[in-house]
């Protein structure tokens, strides 16, 4: 059987990523870290403050808006990354990048996929990051722990996703890279 990082590196070999340029949207991106955790891989989110500009108490992955000083989208995963959790550039292996998706808040976000070979000790911005949350894929694949809601978002009808983990509400944007990124990503062989 191949490692899990084996498996992404694989799978992103031959994946043709949606890539959306909409100019009057505005460009971000986000970090998918990806992790084994008793022998099971993970995601590794966020829990946004109530301080933060967006998506206020939100969970979310790490990320943010493109910066002009960064050199490319998989930069702007990084360097939001290290502000908001303190995860240094140099802990993750960039796997590859997924689709593009927009959402309602006038964004087009970027999923940057992370390997971690395993989870270093996090400084989070308290300003920006309430807490850490470790979420196993077959949590998400499971298919009673979804539901999908159909909801009126800027004016268009969306179905919106959502899965409750624990005492957490992952919706929205986060849970349909989620949703997608696994559904994508075939079972290891």
């Amino acid at each position: 059987m191949i490692s899990l990082r084996e498996h992404l590196l694989a799978f992103f070999k031959t994946f043709h990523r949606l890539e959306l340029t909409d100019s009057e949207l505005t460009r971000a991106a986000v970090l998918v870290p990806i992790f084994e955790k008793d022998r099971e891989p993970h995601f590794l989110l966020t829990k946004r403050t109530e301080d933060v500009e967006h998506h206020k108490g939100q969970i979310s992955f790490p990320g943010g808006t493109v910066d002009s000083g960064d050199r490319n989208i998989i930069a702007t995963a990084l360097r939001e990354t290290e502000e908001e959790i303190g995860l240094a550039s140099d802990r993750i292996e960039i796997v590859g990048v997924f689709n593009d998706i927009t959402i309602p808040t006038g964004f087009v976000v970027t999923p940057v996929v992370g390997y971690l070979p395993s989870l270093p000790t996090l400084k989070l911005s308290r300003n920006e990051v309430e807490s850490v949350i470790e979420v196993p894929f077959s949590f998400f694949q499971e298919p009673r722990n979804k539901r999908i809601v159909n909801m009126v978002r800027a004016g268009k009808p969306r179905d919106v996703y959502f899965f409750r983990f624990e005492e957490f509400e992952i919706w929205g944007a986060t849970a349909f890279i989620i949703d997608s990124f696994l559904k994508e990503l075939p079972a290891p062989s």
